[in-house]
């Protein structure tokens, strides 16, 4: 097992690359070229010199995280092809630059969703909250307004400007789509990505949904270990993993970490880990806390 952390290129981290080289055991960070447009082409040249970047701090990168995919895929639409063939190309851009794991999710509209990016704890330190009733109370649209007031001028991965310019659409969208229309969309990127993942010798490593239950009308499919196994029988390829992500799985209070962790471990399908913490308040409420 190799331990790296996020860092977000293009200056959007307060944190260096230089200072995340000091932290003992850290061998490498896991990145994104984050102001891509969704759906377009990571260019090659732009890779390799994020590599170089990386490199030249002393430190490794072999997993993205991660290469967003577009709504018109995730909503089954004629043009998906289009954007499945970009997808593609991309994965062998980043071949080229020894990319090995690529953490990416299919959630509909939002990535993640939080009602707090700065809650203040009792020792003074900040941390990003979710509280079910507030989230509840809030409008979309203003939501995201209100994250984007709070993220003190970096950009919010997964909350880009395009997404936003077609939220309401989306989710007006998504209320007519079943869970099991949505479990034949993922299937249909998986057949037509995987292939190409393997060629490409990269693992491909779905997130969870983040929180791990339905909001807005929106269907959400990788929440449990009942579903992670309906994932990985809709393509049987090594190439298709899971993130497993035991804060964003964690916060489901009928999930079995350390039982789903040697479940899928036994089975090769868990190429990258998300090791965070988080506290849990009630059923549908948690603080992220402090974790290695």
């Amino acid at each position: 097992m190799k331990l790296i952390l996020r860092w977000f290129s293009g200056g959007d981290d307060s944190v260096t690359l230089q200072q995340i080289k000091q932290i003992p055991g850290i061998v490498g960070v896991a990145t994104s070229l984050s102001d891509v447009p969704v759906g377009e082409v990571w260019p090659l040249e732009r890779l390799i010199a994020l590599k170089e970047e990386i490199a030249t701090a002393g430190l490794e990168v072999e997993v993205i995280e991660s290469v967003n995919i577009h709504e018109d895929i995730k909503k089954g639409l004629p043009t998906r092809d289009r954007y499945i063939e970009n997808y593609i190309k991309t994965l062998a851009n980043l071949s080229i630059i020894e990319i090995k794991c690529l953490c990416y999710n299919f959630m509909p509209v939002f990535d993640w969703i939080r009602s707090d990016l700065a809650f203040k704890l009792a020792d003074g330190s900040s941390v990003m909250s979710y509280r079910q009733e507030e989230v509840l109370r809030m409008n979309p649209l203003n939501m995201a307004e209100s994250m984007f007031s709070k993220a003190k001028g970096y950009s919010l991965p997964g909350w880009e400007e395009e997404r936003l310019a077609t939220m309401a659409r989306d989710i007006e969208y998504y209320q007519n789509v079943t869970v099991d229309q949505y479990w034949a969309n993922l299937q249909y990127f998986l057949d037509a990505v995987l292939p190409y993942a393997e060629r490409y010798d990269i693992k491909m490593a779905i997130h969870p949904d983040d929180p791990p239950w339905p909001l807005f009308g929106l269907p959400k499919v990788i929440t449990n270990a009942e579903n992670i196994r309906t994932f990985l029988a809709l393509n049987d390829s090594p190439a298709n993993g899971l993130t497993f992500c035991a804060g964003s799985l964690g916060a489901n209070l009928d999930n079995d970490l350390p039982a789903m962790a040697k479940e899928f471990s036994a089975r090769g399908r868990i190429p990258f880990a998300h090791l965070r913490n988080i506290k849990r308040l009630s059923a549908q409420d948690f603080d992220e806390s402090a974790h290695p």
